[in-house]
Order: structure tokens, then sequence, then C-alpha cells
């Protein structure tokens, strides 16, 4: 049997390709939208808003000098302390990329803006379709605004994108068992 190119070969082709490249692109965050990464800003609820899966990356954009994007452990999240950071950053743009499943905290290290709700605490799915559950840090006596919200970590809405690549995925099926 010989293979024939015509014009349903190439729009299945075309289909396929369409599907595989939307399921494999990544997301950019940027922490905070238009207010950015800085003091005043409820990044409890920008997380509400967004679903993280791994290869997404976050940018936080800031004035260099005025803020730092430290990733932190739970505990250190909880307490606000960057004595053991793994990670720290000042040059006004930070990207870090999402390499593994779980709860990642960031805090600034600058005194008092931790203290003063700036800190993020943000869930990563394995998948889209595998939402992970946040592990919440374990409580010791603190300050007030040093709890971490889970709000919107629960029941939180599939991303529009992800609900799109479904979408686009079936009617590619369908119209490729059509034209066969």
């Amino acid at each position: 049997m010989a293979f024939r190119f015509d014009h349903r070969t190439a729009l299945i082709g075309a289909i396929l390709f369409m599907c595989c490249a939307a399921r494999g692109s990544a997301t950019v965050h940027t922490v905070g939208d238009a207010s950015g990464w800085g003091t005043g800003v409820d990044y409890s609820g920008w997380t509400a808003g967004n679903n993280f899966v791994i290869g997404d990356s976050l940018v936080f954009n800031y004035s260099p000098g005025t803020h730092t994007v430290n990733e932190v452990s739970a505990d250190d999240y909880q307490s606000c302390s960057t004595s053991s950071y793994l990670t720290s950053d000042s040059s006004g743009s930070t990207t870090i990329s999402l390499k593994s499943g779980g709860t990642h905290y960031f805090i600034c290290g600058v005194p008092g803006h931790c203290v003063g709700g700036m800190k993020l605490a943000v869930t990563v799915a394995s998948s889209p379709s595998s939402p992970t559950s946040p592990s919440t840090p374990s409580t010791t006596p603190s300050t007030a605004n040093t709890t971490p919200s889970t709000t919107g970590y629960h029941n939180s809405p599939a991303p529009k994108t992800y609900a799109n690549m479904a979408a686009a995925g079936s009617l590619g099926l369908l119209i490729v068992s059509l034209l066969l």
C-alpha cells in the first residue's frame, strides 16, 4: 500500500501538531500581575486565580535593590526567616522555574516586608489533570500575619488554557475520525 499525500493527510497532520503543541506549553505567571512583587499586594488572592504545574515559571518584577525574592522552607516562610534560604535574588526581575510538585515558598528578605504580607506560597501540581493538595506548614506560636493562607488551593477551577486544550484535542479527534 503506497502512502498518498492529499488534503486530508495534511489536515490530519496539522490538527495533530496543534493538539500536541498546545499540550506541551508552559505558563509564565507574573507574580502579582500588574502590581508585581511589592508591599500591599494580596498574594493569597493572586494564587487563588492561578493554577501552577511543573514546567511553569514565576516572574517577580520589582525595582532592583528594593526587595528580594528568597525561596525558603515552610518553617522559614511561617517565621519570615531568611537565615537559610534555598535561593535569593534582588536583580529586579527574578524568574523561577517550577521544576517539582508540592508547595514552594517565597518571601522578601527586606526587614518588615514579609511580616507585612510580602510572601507567596505556590502549590505546584505534577500535571494539569492531577493537582496536588497544598501542604500547610506546621503551626508554631508566631505574631499576626505570618500564617500562610491556603485560600484558593482547594476547588480552584481548571485554567481556561487546559479546558481549551481538551476541547481542541476532542475536536481534533472528531475531525480525524470523520475524515477516515
